[in-house]
């Protein structure tokens, strides 16, 4: 299998406390760490593959706010330091890459090891730690660019993905899943959220129901809308937030649940799948969900 890094990752520099911090890189590198994967370095993305999601004027906005030194907040979470605006773009442009290799068929299964992630950026506005709606993006390069009939995206962070949802909202070829905590921020995610096309699945947790609860709704409720899908490809925004150890949420999750779930995932689109990275913050707990998470993409990868 294919891991996309880069060290402009490290650029993204967030004020001192902040919870998406450097440091969640190694804690990454930790959970990759003795697994057979082959590394490639994230490109720059295409401009072209950010306006299939955000307008040119928002792109426009993001370059203008980058600061000379020190932060640009964009919102009470989301911040800019001079290198933020190339890693976002280079992780775009590294799930690009990844789509690209496993739709031709170089490989069977990626996993984007980047920062900082996307899955909160909605059209023209950067928040909840995202700038550039990466896992979103990604699904518009299998469609337009590949000629993809029907991709689908699951994301399995502890919140709603309601920049991926906002993004995709009118794109019928894209079933969305997000499994997320509620309430929690952003506050978006209800069931009732069903796409234009009525392509979206929200599934709501209550807080600390735990890994056998979420594995008890994916059996009944999202592995059959998935089979009755039948993506071509799957991606998934892969947030580890969701653990036990984290700080910002409780859904009381364990390493084993993200292998149980990476598992089942991979029975889906003929096994072609592409991860991204989204949250996760506990450094010790991101390790080890990673080293799970990845450690079935490689296996199934073979």
């Amino acid at each position: 299998m294919l891991v996309f890094t880069d060290a402009a990752f490290a650029g993204h520099v967030t004020p001192p406390g902040h919870a998406e911090r450097v440091e969640r890189l190694a804690a990454v590198e930790a959970g990759l760490a003795g697994l057979a994967v082959e590394r490639r370095a994230c490109p720059v993305a295409e401009e072209a593959d950010i306006l299939r999601c955000h307008p040119a004027r928002y792109l426009a906005q993001l370059k203008a706010a980058v600061p000379e030194v020190g932060w640009a907040q964009l919102d009470p979470d989301t911040f800019m330091s001079p290198g933020s605006l190339e890693a976002a773009m280079r992780a775009v442009g590294g799930i690009c890459a990844a789509v690209d290799a496993v739709v031709t068929g170089e490989a069977k299964t990626a996993f984007v090891a980047g920062r900082p992630p996307g899955h909160h950026a909605e059209r023209e506005t950067a928040m909840g730690f995202c700038l550039l709606g990466t896992v979103a993006i990604g699904a518009k390069r299998a469609l337009d660019h590949h000629g993809l009939g029907r991709v689908a995206i699951v994301d399995f962070d502890v919140h709603h993905g309601n920049g991926t949802q906002d993004l995709l909202w009118d794109e019928a070829r894209c079933l969305f899943v997000s499994s997320h905590q509620m309430p929690l921020y952003p506050g978006t995610g209800r069931a009732e959220e069903r796409g234009a096309h009525g392509q979206m699945l929200n599934v709501p947790l209550r807080e600390g129901s735990g890994g056998a609860a979420m594995r008890a709704v994916y059996e009944r409720v999202v592995f059959p809308v998935l089979k009755a899908w039948q993506p071509e490809l799957l991606l998934i925004s892969a947030g580890f937030d969701a653990h036990a150890d984290d700080p910002l949420a409780g859904l009381e999750w364990q390493a084993e649940d993200y292998r149980w779930l990476t598992g089942r995932l991979c029975d889906f689109a003929g096994g072609r799948v592409v991860s991204s990275l989204e949250g996760g913050y506990d450094l010790d707990a991101l390790a080890a969900s990673v080293a799970a998470h990845v450690g079935v993409l490689e296996e199934r990868g073979r």
